[in-house]
């Protein structure tokens, strides 16, 4: 059962991003929001751990984010507005929020 995680804090206050990527399933997919976007900067282990997840994990980060940050959209990880984040969530067969 494929599941969506949904990430939103700083990748750099806390472990939630390696604690997910540790349980993320073959088919799963994980939305990067809010400050989580952050392990998106190039350079940054974040990234790198990001990259190397299998290419069956679709990454995913909301668009918004990523323009007020004005971070860079690694070739990895697709960006989706608010409709798509919808779409998305009903795509999936179980929705993770990582709190």
């Amino acid at each position: 059962m494929a599941t969506l995680h949904l990430l939103s804090h700083s990748p750099f206050s806390d472990s939630r991003l390696a604690s997910c990527l540790r349980l993320l399933g073959p088919q799963d997919g994980l939305l990067l929001s809010g400050d989580a976007v952050y392990a998106l900067q190039p350079g940054c282990s974040q990234l790198q751990a990001l990259q190397l997840m299998p290419d069956s994990i679709a990454l995913f980060a909301l668009e918004e984010d990523l323009q007020a940050r004005n971070l860079p959209l690694p070739a990895r990880a697709q960006a989706v507005d608010y409709p798509a984040f919808v779409e998305l969530c009903g795509r999936y067969a179980k929705v993770n929020s990582w709190l």
